[in-house]
């Protein structure tokens, strides 16, 4: 089936395949994923030197650690000897060295080869060129983003620049004081779709009168199918006997206290592309970040910040935790739903857009650009 003309009112989303193809979707980790800027870890779970984790990026696993500077460190998690994957666990501490469990190959935390089973009777080895392949690093928000990229893009216009055209102004997410908040909960949801899928519905409310009845409580104009975030600047308002962004509408938590008049009582949505949503609201930040691990499949993981004492005092977060848990489940769900009628006839041209959705295909042509770009 095809689309041969569409009224005014509809504009066509992307073809079907490009949310199934195994090619599409290799095209987009080196294209994208490999290429972009990508939020991996929150900064706080690699505070100390030698602590690490391990994550996906494209098709690359990343190893990112803390050196004895107290710098952020990325290198690939390959050992440069015969190739064995250095660090299979997604996380731990090393005290000094990172050792290769086949041939005892060890690396520094600044990535240098450090030793190896006779390697005295190799002088001719330089140490630093056979040491770990490092990846580009930036901390900010307090979280670590790598870039995989030979020549990375600009940070300040890819990441921070998102925030600023969301937001209207470069200031306002610093009113939320992200890097200095403390992770209160942190659920992971491995959705069975695609990563494009899911941002697609993160971006548009069409749906959230249908699907989200505990969001448009606490936000009465989602009930319209407003997309809040295709205007800059504008806040989703609560409503008028809503106390709080929690599941039930009552108080929430200590307001973050650099937040202004303009963004009290206020949620703020941002898509930084290729895989962050930022939620803001007076007492507490959501961070999303999504690692696509195949064409119908995506990891993502969800903190939930708030003031340090919140949580060092062992408050009670579920309120606010279970609304927006509820409306992750609630989109994911959707977003399974959707996913194996991508490759159905119906929708072999793809589907289409109304008005309150017009503005999802600035990221599709994003994404076409992306993959056409060679």
């Amino acid at each position: 089936m095809s689309i041969v003309s569409l009224p005014p009112s509809l504009q066509p989303t992307l073809p079907g395949r490009l949310y199934t193809d195994p090619e599409v979707f290799a095209r987009e980790q080196r294209d994208i994923f490999e290429a972009m800027w990508f939020c991996v870890v929150r900064s706080s779970e690699i505070g100390r030197p030698g602590q690490f984790r391990t994550v996906t990026v494209g098709r690359e696993s990343v190893l990112v650690t803390r050196s004895r500077d107290g710098a952020a460190r990325a290198f690939l998690n390959v050992c440069r000897h015969r190739g064995a994957t250095l660090c299979t666990e997604e996380s731990g501490e090393v005290r000094r060295t990172f050792r290769c469990p086949y041939h005892a190959w060890s690396y520094d935390l600044d990535g240098r080869l450090a030793s190896a089973p006779n390697l005295a009777t190799m002088p001719d080895i330089d140490r630093t060129e056979f040491g770990l392949v490092t990846v580009a690093v930036r901390e900010w928000l307090g979280y670590v983003w790598v870039c995989l990229a030979d020549a990375p893009p600009s940070f300040e216009e890819d990441v921070v620049g998102a925030c600023t055209e969301r937001l209207g102004d470069a200031e306002k997410i610093g009113n939320y004081q992200i890097a200095d908040l403390a992770v209160g909960r942190r659920i992971s949801y491995d959705v069975r779709a695609n990563w494009k899928l899911i941002i697609e519905n993160f971006m548009e409310c069409y749906h959230c009168a249908t699907i989200h009845p505990e969001l448009v409580d606490v936000l009465p104009e989602f009930s319209r199918g407003y997309a809040a975030q295709s205007f800059v600047g504008h806040g989703a308002e609560f409503g008028p006997r809503i106390e709080g962004f929690t599941v039930d509408g009552s108080a929430g938590l200590d307001r973050i206290p650099t937040v202004d008049e303009a963004q009290d009582r206020r949620y703020f949505a941002i898509t930084i592309k290729p895989q962050v949503f930022i939620n803001l609201v007076p007492d507490h930040v959501i961070m999303h970040r999504m690692f696509p691990l195949a064409a119908d499949r995506t990891l993502v993981e969800c903190d939930w910040l708030y003031l340090p004492q919140v949580v060092a005092e062992g408050r009670d977060v579920s309120r606010s935790v279970e609304l927006f848990d509820r409306v992750n489940r609630q989109d994911f769900d959707a977003c399974e739903r959707c996913q194996p009628a991508m490759s159905s006839r119906a929708y072999a041209a793809g589907g289409v857009l109304v008005p309150s959705e017009h503005h999802i295909t600035e990221f599709h042509d994003w994404v076409t650009r992306k993959l056409n770009s060679e």
